[in-house]
């Protein structure tokens, strides 16, 4: 069987993603059992090339169906809109709108089938609101472009993996928006993604919204029982084994001990601050019930090192690693 073509988008063409776009391919991620396909600039990718100093050719296709495949060249869709003088590390509305441009044609050829998966280097949101996309990020850009009503936001990391409930939303909203059917929804996603992933019982905890998850009504307003139980106990009627409402501040630590393949988190920060903490350079990000696979960096664009070749492409080769295993035929 042959191997997964996964898109890889660029990126931020001012930020690090050209740079660990390349180092990954020319490194780790050139043993993996798949296809590489970046979809963004090739003169961009050259000069990152250059930047880093890896063993590394570009080869300009205009379709997957024209990529040689060669090892030590990258192939990649040459969109040709980035300007050779764009400086890295700044702010720019024209590499926001190349950012935006990537990833909607690289979810065009996902769409088409005629890759496996998406693998997307980190935009800059500011950028791309200054080209006009007001998106708080991938996530939610990906949803609209795939006619998706609603996705969760994986994170995983050495020894946790995390759903979340909200996402980029202020935590007053959050706590809002979270009730019963969504908490239910997210819970049934990630409990998708593990068993697809080969884990076949998965262990699932979730998190309360409010200090020790409420303590039986001691803080909050009755959140937890209003908002989160009837979620966890519509899913546990169909066999799957939920446990919550449990407090954040040790649920944490037990998943990495082991007792849990993942934990449900209530909002952002609840759920990114344990992830970073311990792989932030490792840490993927996979967007789940998207039509598509995608898999990400857990880091954003490093404006302060772009352009000096010195960053970390360790978490890019993880999303490569599980782009890989999640997509149709992958893993072989």
């Amino acid at each position: 069987m042959s191997h997964p073509v996964v898109a890889i988008t660029m990126g931020d063409a001012a930020g690090v993603g050209p740079e660990v776009v390349v180092k990954a391919l020319a490194g780790d991620a050139a043993r993996l059992p798949f296809r590489p396909l970046v979809v963004g600039d090739a003169a961009r990718l050259r000069r990152a090339v250059e930047l880093t100093g890896v063993p590394l050719d570009v080869n300009p296709v205009g379709s997957p169906e024209e990529a040689a495949w060669q090892p030590g060249t990258v192939d990649c869709i040459d969109l040709r809109n980035i300007p050779e003088d764009l400086p890295f590390g700044r702010l720019s509305a024209v590499a926001g709108e190349g950012a935006y441009q990537y990833v909607a044609a690289a979810t065009r050829l996902a769409g088409e089938r005629r890759v496996a998966a998406i693998c997307t280097a980190p935009l800059n949101k500011e950028a791309l609101h200054a080209a006009g996309h007001k998106y708080p990020g991938h996530t939610e850009l990906l949803a609209e472009l795939t006619g998706t009503p609603e996705v969760s936001m994986l994170l995983s990391a050495p020894r946790l993996r995390v759903i979340h409930v909200t996402t980029h939303i202020g935590l007053v909203d959050a706590v809002a928006k979270i009730e019963p059917g969504l908490v239910e929804r997210t819970i049934r996603r990630g409990h998708a993604t593990l068993t697809a992933a080969g884990v076949s019982t998965p262990r699932i905890a979730v998190c309360g919204i409010n200090p020790h998850a409420g303590e039986n009504g001691l803080f909050g307003h009755g959140e937890e029982e209003e908002k989160v139980v009837p979620g966890i106990e519509a899913v546990r009627a169909d066999g799957i084994d939920a446990q919550g409402p449990l407090p954040a501040d040790t649920v944490f630590f037990r998943a990495v001990r082991g007792d849990f393949d993942l934990v449900v988190a209530m909002y952002h920060d609840q759920g990114h601050g344990p992830v970073k903490v311990l792989g932030l350079d490792a840490g993927v990000n996979i967007t789940v019930g998207l039509p598509v696979i995608r898999t990400s960096v857990d880091h954003g664009t490093a404006f302060d090192i772009a352009g000096t070749g010195r960053a970390d492409e360790a978490s890019m080769v993880e999303a490569l690693r599980q782009a890989t295993e999640l997509a149709p035929g992958g893993g072989d």
